[in-house]
């Protein structure tokens, strides 16, 4: 985040909910240059957004969720993407998780009735590339290529200053999930005094993110269907009425119960794999890391003070040059991942950069976990579940990590 504003005049503000981790005890006096906002309580997504809103002075707008790491270059591409689409009311991106797996979220359709039900049935998971079935998602459109679209994530949804002075920002009435749909909706109902018509929202996919999923929120299956469930009830009741209302609801209500069934057996299975893969954990995870000769010893004290049981094969170079002591250079990861049967990457920052770590990761076989290390830290993190908090690996003594 930080390096993607170095050539940039931008202000970054930082909401917190209420958090009782030490969060503002560690992060103030090393972020000096970020506006810090501390809630006493968990007021919710919206609204924490909107705080931040009030006091922004910039021509654009980044709604940007926490669990999330951007190329340096992301900013400049959006700046330049929207000088080149007049009628772009907003713009989300291409976003993959901590083991690279493209996020369907980063597209969406409004949630008709019959979509949302064909969502909650798993009739989306079932054929995801139907354009009826998968509607929610957009299935039918690739991930690959710019597309007009209804629905933008709130995880990364960039806005100009203009448009969200028209549109106000996210409505308050929802505490998670639904304010992006919301948003979105009134942004393509709001109309553009250059063009005559109405503003228009871009799946933009020339810029990758990592959405760490389950960071912000405990995503639980029957938990999640809970809250969609709420978020979509909500609104229906604001911009549907009479019997399209009722229809929706139907099909919602219907969509729930067999969501809920389904999500009951999945997670009795992830439950009995957990059980079985503790099992085979003695055996040691198949780790390589990226990074220079110095980081590499930082990251394998903090491995051996963890007592994680990853089972290191070796450095792999941060460049494209050979290295002494190393399996190979950064070209040569996924050749080695797959050669290797390679479980867990760790990759520095230093020297490598997030847009060159995220573009590596998409190259990498599906699944591989992906660990994080900022040079001069104590900790490493990644996450490779969208239904689970991710993980984090530090120094024993560091009082923040404790």
């Amino acid at each position: 985040m930080l390096k993607g504003c170095n050539n940039i005049d931008a202000e970054i503000f930082v909401v917190d909910n209420n958090s009782t981790d030490g969060s503002r005890d560690y992060l103030e006096p090393r972020f000096p240059m970020v506006k810090f906002i501390w809630n006493d309580n968990n007021s919710g997504f919206a609204k924490a957004n909107n705080q931040a809103l009030t006091e922004a002075e910039g021509e654009y707008i980044l709604f940007l969720n926490p669990d999330t790491i951007v190329p340096e270059d992301c900013f400049e591409k959006c700046f330049k993407f929207f000088s080149t689409h007049v009628d772009a009311g907003a713009i989300g991106v291409h976003m993959i998780d901590g083991s690279g797996r493209f996020l369907k979220e980063s597209k969406r359709a409004f949630p008709s009735p019959l979509t949302s039900f064909y969502k909650l049935a798993g009739l989306t998971k079932i054929f995801p590339r139907s354009k009826i079935f998968a509607k929610y998602y957009l299935g039918h459109l690739t991930e690959n290529e710019t597309h007009e679209v209804d629905v933008l994530a709130g995880a990364f949804m960039m806005i100009p200053k203009k448009v969200i002075d028209i549109t106000g920002g996210f409505d308050e009435i929802f505490f998670m999930y639904g304010e992006d749909v919301d948003l979105s909706y009134r942004i393509q109902e709001t109309i553009n005094p250059e063009t005559g018509a109405a503003y228009k929202n871009f799946y933009f996919p020339g810029i990758s993110i990592i959405h760490f999923k389950g960071e912000s929120t405990k995503r639980g299956e029957l938990n999640y269907v809970r809250v969609f469930y709420k978020a979509m009830s909500l609104f229906v009741k604001k911009h549907y009425s009479g019997g399209r209302a009722s229809v929706f609801n139907f099909f919602i209500h219907v969509g729930i119960w067999i969501r809920a069934a389904f999500s009951a057996l999945f997670v009795l299975l992830r439950n009995i794999r957990k059980m079985f893969m503790k099992k085979d954990s003695s055996k040691g995870m198949q780790t390589i890391i990226v990074a220079n000769e110095k980081d590499f010893l930082s990251i394998t004290t903090i491995l051996q003070n963890g007592v994680t049981g990853e089972k290191i094969l070796g450095r792999v170079s941060n460049s494209d040059r050979a290295a002494d002591n190393a399996l190979g250079t950064i070209g040569h990861l996924p050749e080695l991942v797959k050669t290797q049967r390679v479980k867990e990457v760790i990759f520095c920052e230093e020297g490598l950069g997030f847009a060159r770590i995220i573009s590596m990761i998409q190259q990498l076989t599906p699944g591989i976990l992906n660990m994080f290390h900022a040079s001069g830290s104590s900790s490493i993190i990644g996450s490779d579940s969208k239904y689970e908090r991710g993980e984090v690996i530090s120094l024993i003594n560091d009082p923040h990590f404790s």
